[in-house]
């Protein structure tokens, strides 16, 4: 048996594989929804003033940390550093490379004060999309997300449904990735749900 044959994502015990959708044309859906797995997530804390700190990151995963508020590095892809503070990001690695990637960048800021933690299996993504995407949000999101404000590339810490939570946007269209701590999973994604049925939800496959 590998380390990773017990390894359940928070929501796969509602058995949302066999809701999804496999290959559904979702262009003018409402609302979609979809449990995204496992993720490699390392809280990074440092001074984003030291340029040794911030090259030694930019080293290891390719650019420096955001240091405007709200924003996010690395696109759609793997690595991300999602701002949480003015010295705090959220590192989010495929999962497969999140102890290479946390023992590399570790190595790199030897020295300097800063701290890796490795947060990975403590949150559940869930993905938001759809033409009302940012319709549900708004029914429980205290956020202004009207595009001028909160567009792709935007990353923050707030609350949805009286669930703290990270909210990343992934695209203009709109497209959400939402952190959510394992323990809320259920209730968010039940949220979700309930919150878009005016909207119409489908349940896709990542």
């Amino acid at each position: 048996m590998t380390d990773t044959d017990w390894r359940q994502t928070p929501l796969g015990h509602l058995d949302i594989a066999a809701q999804a959708i496999a290959d559904p044309d979702l262009q003018d859906a409402g609302t979609v929804l979809t449990e995204l797995g496992f993720r490699g997530q390392i809280i990074l804390r440092g001074d984003s003033t030291a340029s040794a700190f911030c090259s030694s990151v930019e080293e290891i995963v390719g650019f420096g940390p955001p240091v405007e508020p709200t924003t996010a590095t690395g696109g759609t892809g793997f690595p991300r550093l999602l701002w949480l503070g003015p010295n705090e990001w959220l590192l989010v690695t495929e999962d497969a490379l999140r102890t290479k990637t946390a023992e590399r960048l570790a190595a790199a800021l030897a020295g300097q004060h800063v701290q890796l933690l490795d947060v990975s299996d403590s949150r559940a993504v869930i993905g938001l999309r759809g033409l009302r995407a940012r319709n549900v949000l708004l029914k429980g999101c205290p956020l202004d997300l009207h595009p001028r404000v909160f567009r792709a590339r935007f990353s923050t810490r707030t609350v949805v449904g009286r669930v703290q939570i990270i909210l990343h946007q992934i695209k203009e269209t709109p497209e959400y990735e939402i952190y959510v701590h394992r323990s809320f999973a259920e209730y968010l994604w039940a949220w979700l749900e309930d919150a878009g049925l005016e909207y119409g939800v489908r349940i896709a496959r990542v």
